[in-house]
């Protein structure tokens, strides 16, 4: 059972870690399952203290992640407009991948554009805006991305501590 638990739980992390980019996948509690399946394993020892403060954290990246574009989109005067067209764009990044990876970069930012301009904003007031909410994205990501980066290398770490206990077969 520890075997199964540690395969799901690190399919966990990689899930986690695409969620960093994917807008429908919640990437950091997502990584964080993959934690506390490892935890839930009879080789490594419960640290209820060490689930409960990366659950925090992956509790406050996910929000964060729906508060700095919008803060990064009213800094630079965009409105919801911008932001759900930040969000299309990254959509249309992933689903046609003409650009590979610049497209996660370019397309969240026509996207905020697009939606700036069809809610009637002026070409300068709606670049300035989908600059933001670009910024806010990029922001967003990055730090969804780090966490879910850290996460993995906690679980690799004590997994590779338990590795005898884990893998009796190996000894």
């Amino acid at each position: 059972m520890d075997i199964a638990l540690l395969i799901i739980g690190f399919i966990f992390m990689l899930i986690g870690i695409l969620g960093s980019f994917l807008p429908v996948l919640p990437g950091p509690p997502l990584s964080w399952i993959g934690l506390l399946l490892l935890y839930l394993t009879k080789a490594i020892p419960n640290d209820w203290w060490f689930l409960g403060t990366t659950l925090v954290i992956a509790l406050i990246v996910f929000a964060l992640d729906y508060v700095i574009p919008a803060m990064g989109t009213k800094k630079f005067g965009g409105t919801k407009a911008g932001m759900i067209g930040t969000t299309i764009g990254l959509l249309v990044a992933i689903f046609f991948p003409v650009l590979g990876i610049f497209g996660i970069i370019i397309w969240p930012f026509v996207g905020a554009l697009v939606g700036e301009l069809m809610n009637k904003a002026d070409q300068k007031t709606a670049m300035k805006a989908a600059f933001g909410s670009f910024i806010g994205f990029l922001t967003g990501t990055f730090l969804k991305f780090l966490v879910a980066i850290v996460f993995l290398g906690l679980f690799i770490s004590k997994a590779w501590d338990y590795k005898e206990a884990l893998f009796p077969f190996f000894e």
